[in-house]
């Protein structure tokens, strides 16, 4: 009896060493996997690169040539492309100007070099973001931080140039910022969405109902500030070209991404799942005004479902807001969807022409926008407690 009694402690400090031993060697083979995964995106590649960055260029050239009012002129600005890059296909100017103004340091270098400092950029960026704002812990994250750098819309963004990539590290610092309550930094942040406002719009309107006012205000001032910048910039003509374009037929596999690609929604049934969708999101952001740290990944998925026009390189918002929701809760009842998606979206089954095509995304996108309001409305007990907010 002594020594059963004796041996307990010795035991349970040998169990405990055990489990921590095996959680050790689980983290290590988790960020082999997430690790290979982004090398592999990296090295085994078939994007067109720089095909989006060199419209940009070439739209700067033309503001730079021309003015800004000829910046939605779709002559010139494929003329310019033709001369910048022959072996890529041209195609029309759609970002706002700020995009054209971010690439003119860009315009006198040559194309390559340009390139290699864009795209150098838009990575670090958004994994500098990804690492500075996450509240894991040691290893763990670490694992969190690569796996959203390796689903392959990432890559792709970053490899055809797209400004997508420095909206996503965007929000993943203004998500930190409001986990802080630094508000009004954080408003400044999603000032980033303006650059491509489709691909997360509800972000800073959601603020709102969340209570956030001062974040809000402060989005609200700097992007109006900015469209009146660029009509008086752009003038008359070149918003009636910059409409006219939007009226025009979307380039190919522009609607894959949206409720038309995916349910053939359109018209009045396309707007009214469209107005379900921002309800329920802003109604989610009031519910958890408490828990600003759900509200932002909330409606980037929101934003990403309702958007007319996508391209595969915008999901890279979907890493973004997955990475979020990781970080943000610990339950498995939603760590295992996001584990699924990530599992979908990995250059495993991608390299292998097995990971869902562009029309089943926004299918995936409901059921996981379904899940995050079903843990906005639930008690906080069955989807465990959010993290408590990292130091300033």
């Amino acid at each position: 009896m002594g020594l059963s009694q004796g041996s307990g402690p010795g035991e349970e400090m040998f169990s405990r060493v055990n489990m921590t031993a095996d959680r050790r060697a689980w983290l290590w083979l988790a960020f082999g996997v997430v690790a290979i995964a982004l090398l592999l995106d990296v090295l085994i590649r078939h994007d067109p690169i720089s095909v989006d960055f060199h419209t940009y260029v070439a739209a700067s050239e033309v503001v730079l040539e021309r003015g800004w009012s000829h910046v939605y002129d779709t002559g010139l600005v494929g003329i310019e492309q033709k001369e910048l890059a022959p072996g890529l296909v041209a195609q029309p100017y759609l970002s706002p100007p700020t995009v054209a103004l971010l690439t003119i340091p860009l315009v006198r270098l040559p194309m390559d070099v340009a390139y290699v400092i864009w795209a150098l950029v838009l990575f670090g960026a958004f994994a500098g973001a990804l690492a500075w704002a996450g509240v894991s812990k040691g290893l763990s994250r670490w694992i969190a931080v690569v796996g959203a750098l390796a689903p392959w819309w990432v890559m792709h963004a970053i490899n055809v140039g797209q400004v997508v990539p420095l909206v996503a590290a965007a929000t993943v610092v203004a998500w930190r910022l409001l986990r802080d309550r630094r508000d009004v930094l954080a408003g400044v942040a999603l000032a980033a969405i303006l650059f491509k406002p489709n691909t997360a719009i509800l972000v800073p309107i959601a603020l709102l109902p969340a209570w956030r006012l001062r974040a809000f205000g402060t989005w609200t001032a700097i992007a109006a500030g900015v469209v009146v910048l660029s009509a008086v910039a752009v003038g008359p003509q070149g918003i009636s070209e910059y409409i006219t374009q939007l009226r025009g037929p979307l380039p190919k596999g522009a609607d894959d991404l949206t409720l038309y690609g995916a349910l053939a929604a359109t018209g009045g049934f396309a707007a009214l799942i469209r107005v379900v969708i921002v309800a329920a999101v802003m109604g989610a952001a009031y519910k958890l005004r408490h828990s600003p740290g759900m509200v932002i990944p909330i409606a980037i998925v929101g934003s990403l479902v309702i958007s007319p026009y996508l391209h595969a390189s915008d999901l890279c918002m979907l890493a973004g807001a997955g990475w979020m929701v990781w970080e943000e809760r610990t339950s498995w009842a939603l760590r295992i969807p996001l584990a699924a998606v990530w599992v979908l979206a990995s250059p495993y089954l991608y390299l292998r022409g097995q990971s869902p095509h562009l029309r089943q995304w926004p299918w995936l996108e409901l059921a996981l926008l379904l899940a995050l309001l079903i843990a906005a409305w639930l008690p906080l007990t069955a989807w465990a407690g959010p993290r408590r907010r990292a130091p300033a």
